[in-house]
């Protein structure tokens, strides 16, 4: 099995780092020319780089997609996409009680609409090529709601409902669109969550995350964390031709942590 992107433009939000990153990565080295995205213009010049960049393989787009104008100048500039990876998110507990309603509609413009605004623009293109691919980087969180974080839950599930209709709306086209659920990941983001109870206690980074996913998600099968590239390489699959039968699905890669067989 072979996954070959040669000639495929490949747009990964959120990518400076963590699952976005390792997607960008993949993408590259199976043949594609990258975009990548952040909000920070010195992290998008740092992920380029690190790709090997800038060039006509790998190209940079600084800018919070949050913003349906910001959207639109990333379309502008970069019109011709073959798969679109909406990758980009945000996420940190906060009580129920104590999330406002700009909390709200921040993780909804970020996590959802961004995808939607993306989706819309490039979908379009694709069915006129008779080929395209849209993922949704979903979580886990969408189907096992966390408690702390009921904000980004439903955000999560939003994806899911918008990829499976999304599917269905362009049924025949040759186009996919699928929702990729990581679990547990040891991205930078995550890691962040865990610096300071790692720095107060002068315990590992790893020792914290285990009893996490012990006491937290304890219904996981693998018992650790996943990789960023362990994710990666769902998507990867998912957005190739090999994954062309494949649409309209949930796609776990949470390491059991969803305890159910379908």
């Amino acid at each position: 099995m072979k996954i070959d992107y040669t000639g495929r433009r490949v747009l990964v939000t959120g990518s400076t780092g963590g699952i976005g990153f390792a997607a960008a990565q993949g993408f590259l080295a199976a043949g594609a020319s990258v975009v990548v995205n952040g909000r920070s213009a010195d992290r998008v010049d740092a992920a380029v780089a690190r790709l090997g960049g800038p060039g006509p393989a790998v190209a940079g787009y600084a800018g919070d997609l949050s913003g349906e104008s910001v959207c639109s100048r990333l379309v502008g500039e970069f019109p011709d996409i073959d798969v679109v990876v909406n990758n980009v998110g945000i996420f940190g507990p906060r009580d129920f009680f104590d999330t406002p309603d700009g909390e709200w509609e921040r993780f909804f413009q970020t996590n959802v609409m961004s995808g939607v605004r993306l989706a819309r623009a490039y979908a379009p293109a694709m069915v006129e090529r008779g080929w395209g691919r849209i993922v949704f980087v979903s979580s886990e969180s969408a189907v096992n709601i966390p408690v702390d974080m009921i904000h980004y839950g439903f955000t999560k599930t939003a994806q899911l409902a918008v990829s499976r209709g999304l599917a269905k709306r362009l049924a025949g086209t040759g186009v996919t669109v699928n929702a990729v659920l990581p679990g547990p990941t040891l991205s930078e983001g995550v890691a962040e969550m865990f610096r300071e109870d790692a720095e107060r206690t002068g315990r590992s980074l790893d020792t914290l995350v285990g009893e996490f996913i012990a006491t937290q998600r304890g219904s996981s099968i693998i018992r650790r964390a996943a990789t960023v590239e362990e994710v990666a390489n769902m998507i990867l699959y998912v957005a190739s031709d090999l994954a062309s039968a494949t649409t309209g699905a949930a796609l776990r890669v949470d390491g059991g942590v969803v305890d159910t067989i379908f």
